[in-house]
């Protein structure tokens, strides 16, 4: 099965869903569903050339889960967007965490 077929299919099964709607195209998900208050993390110790990346609440299987934070190497130049969600309207749009180029 291609990718776009799953993508497909995936977007055709959680349509029909009552809450939840993804667009994958756009790299986001949609949810009726606040997530719950982020968890308090204890970050392990630094670590040389990598950067933080703090955990977020994702939405699978109708359900908000908890995704632990971890490191991630650095990027030269770029600083790193924490993946979160953000209040729209009457629905809650999930953006991935990512890498955004540093401002000279």
């Amino acid at each position: 099965m291609s990718i776009r077929t799953t993508v497909v299919c995936l977007t055709l099964a959680l349509g029909a869903s009552v809450a939840p709607s993804l667009s994958f195209a756009r790299g986001y998900v949609e949810v009726d569903v606040a997530p719950p208050p982020p968890r308090e993390e204890v970050i392990p110790e630094a670590r040389v050339g990598y950067v933080w990346a703090p955990g977020y609440w994702e939405w699978r299987h109708h359900q908000h889960v908890w995704v632990r934070g971890h490191y991630v190497r650095a990027r030269h130049g770029h600083h790193w967007v924490a993946a979160g969600w953000n209040h729209e309207g009457q629905r809650y749009r999930f953006q991935v965490g990512h890498w955004d180029r540093d401002r000279d």
